[in-house]
Parts: structure tokens; C-alpha cells; sequence
């Protein structure tokens, strides 16, 4: 056995004794407390009742808590571990107090937290809106300076010539989207529109429809049929579906897809029309429709037109602008 371990069981006997000791020094002072009180019970049994006055009561007071003083107090023998168990203690209650403080505190933090985040975002718009009060004061002040030294003629020639750009901006950007429209109808939209037409699934409910599924149509289900169709049945499906070709003007093929495209441009062309020519009029704006083809069902349901209450052949486009105003 080495040395550090030697020294190890000497502290460990030691340690053991002064426990032993400290425990027996214990359970000696609780007997005597014992012994006491049990004397104390003794006396107040044989003694009989006597009603004592205020002032008799705190003279014996006084004088148990000057004997309690004048007594030598109760401390362990130098080796005890009774010092270090009450430490123990003291610290471990501590420990625990100062756990359920902070634990009762964190949501105060929390709370703290997010209201000074606030506080800071509510300053900072407020100093974003300072500053743009600011800035328009001081474009305010131009103006007026500005407006000082040019003539009315002069203003009205510079408003002219900013509806003019804007005119023209606004053109562009019809353009543009007449363009984007028309590119979306005939690419994707179109291949839906005809499949539905011809008893296919509703658009949207199958994305990729190509030319062959069209060719063969559907059958009661939905469903693309395999088998490829005669081309004379084919054609008569088309005319009576879409009518002919002939006045579309298009020198592409006329086929399933390009006569779902012309009828929904078509249509939404008619559709545009009649708005802008109704100037607000409600009744005027309605398309008379011959059929409830699969572009006027796509367009109910964008929620883009609408039909007429009381006949199903009249549709006419939402007036966004005109209904919002309203």
C-alpha cells in the first residue's frame, strides 16, 4: 500500500470518528433537552393553577432570558463535522432559494425583453416617420419656391407632357402583358382548355396534356384513350366543337390546341371590349355566349367573370376597379 493511500485511510478512520462522535454529542444534548422538558412538565402537574399578573408574567421572562444569556452556549468540540453539515445546509438552501428566484424571475426578463424590442421598433418608426415628414416639408418648401417662378402655362405644358409619358408607359405595359397573356394561352393554357372541352379532366386537375391525348380524346372517366382516332371523326369532333378554321386567320394547323386558344383570346378580347365600351354600365358589359364552353367555366371560376343571375348565355368581366370603389 503506498503512502497516499495510508494517509487516505487515516483521514477516512478520522473522519469517521469525529462523525461518531459528533452524532453521540448530539443525541447527549437531545436527551438533556429531553430530561428538561420533561421536568418542566413534571413541575407545572404539581403545581397548582395560579393566575399570575401582567407585570409577574414579564418579570419570569426577564429572567429566563437573562439566564439564557448569562449561559454558556452550546459549541462542538473542535474536531466536530457539525460546523460543516450546518454549512452544508445553509448552502444547499441557498442554492435552492436562489434557484426558484431566478426561475420566478425569467419570465419578467422575458417579458422585459420583448417590450424594450418593441420600444425599439416603435422608435425607430418613428424616427423613419420623422424623417419622412422632414424630407416632405423640405420638397414642400421647393414646390412652393419652384412654383413662384414658373408661369401657369409653363405648369400645364410640364402636366401635359406627364400624362403623356405616362400614356405611353401604361401602353407598354399593356403591351406587354397582351403579350405574356397571349403566350400563357396558346403554351399552357390552351392543351387544358381543349382537354376539358372534350370531356377530359377540369383545368388544372391534369397539368401535362400533349397533342396525342388530345388526338385520341376521352373516354366517360376522364381518361386519355390509347387508341388513335380517325382523322375524318376527328375533324368533325373539331368543327363541332370549335366550328372551323378558316376565320381565325392563323396560318398554323388547326388542331385541338390552337382552337382552345383562339376561342378563349376570343373571348376574353369580346370580354374587354364590352367593358371598356359599357363605361360603368352593368347591363352593357354582358358577352352573349353561345355555349358554356370550357374558357367561360375557367373564367367564372377564376373568379375573373361572372354570369348573368337570370341567363346562363351573358357573361361579362368583374369590374375590379369600378366594384372596389363602390
Amino acid at each position: 500500500m503506498s503512502a497516499r493511500e495510508q494517509r487516505g485511510d487515516v483521514r477516512s478512520e478520522l473522519y469517521k470518528r469525529n462523525l461518531d462522535y459528533s452524532l453521540k454529542e448530539l443525541q447527549k444534548q437531545i436527551q438533556e433537552h429531553e430530561e428538561q422538558l420533561e421536568m418542566l412538565r413534571t413541575n407545572a402537574i404539581s403545581r397548582p393553577e395560579i393566575t399570575q399578573s401582567p407585570t409577574a408574567t414579564l418579570t419570569v421572562m426577564k429572567q429566563a432570558f437573562d439566564d439564557v444569556a448569562r449561559s454558556e452556549p452550546y459549541l462542538p468540540f473542535p474536531d466536530s463535522v457539525l460546523p460543516a453539515l450546518l454549512a452544508l445546509r445553509k448552502t444547499h438552501q441557498t442554492i435552492l432559494e436562489s434557484r426558484a428566484y431566478l426561475e420566478s424571475q425569467q419570465t419578467t426578463l422575458t417579458d422585459a425583453k420583448r417590450q424594450l424590442a418593441q420600444s425599439r421598433a416603435d422608435l425607430e418608426d418613428q424616427e423613419a416617420l420623422s424623417q419622412a415628414l422632414k424630407e416632405r416639408i423640405e420638397s414642400l418648401k421647393k414646390g412652393e419656391e419652384n412654383a413662384t417662378e414658373v408661369s401657369p402655362e409653363e405648369i400645364a405644358r410640364k402636366r401635359i407632357d406627364e400624362l403623356r409619358d405616362q400614356k405611353k408607359h401604361y401602353d407598354r405595359e399593356t403591351a406587354r402583358l397582351f403579350r405574356a397573356f397571349k403566350n400563357f394561352v396558346e403554351e399552357r393554357l390552351a392543351p387544358l382548355l381543349a382537354a376539358e372541352e372534350l370531356g377530359g379532366p377540369v383545368v388544372g386537375d391534369m397539368m401535362d396534356v400533349d397533342e396525342v391525348d388530345l388526338a385520341g380524346g376521352f373516354d366517360a372517366r376522364g381518361r386519355p384513350k390509347k387508341a388513335k382516332q380517325d382523322e375524318d371523326k376527328r375533324q368533325r369532333r373539331l368543327d363541332e366543337l370549335w366550328g372551323g378554321g378558316e376565320q381565325s386567320g392563323s396560318v398554323r394547323e388547326w388542331d385541338e390546341k390552337v382552337a382552345a386558344a383562339t376561342e378563349m383570346k376570343k373571348l376574353t378580347q369580346d370580354l374587354l371590349n364590352n367593358l371598356i365600351e359599357a363605361k360603368g354600365d352593368t347591363a352593357a358589359s354582358y358577352v352573349a355566349i353561345e355555349k358554356e364552353s370550357s374558357a367561360a367555366r375557367f373564367l367564372v371560376r377564376a373568379k375573373v367573370a361572372q354570369f348573368h343571375p337570370r341567363d346562363a348565355t351573358r357573361l361579362r368581366l368583374v369590374d375590379f376597379g369600378r366594384e372596389i370603389d363602390d
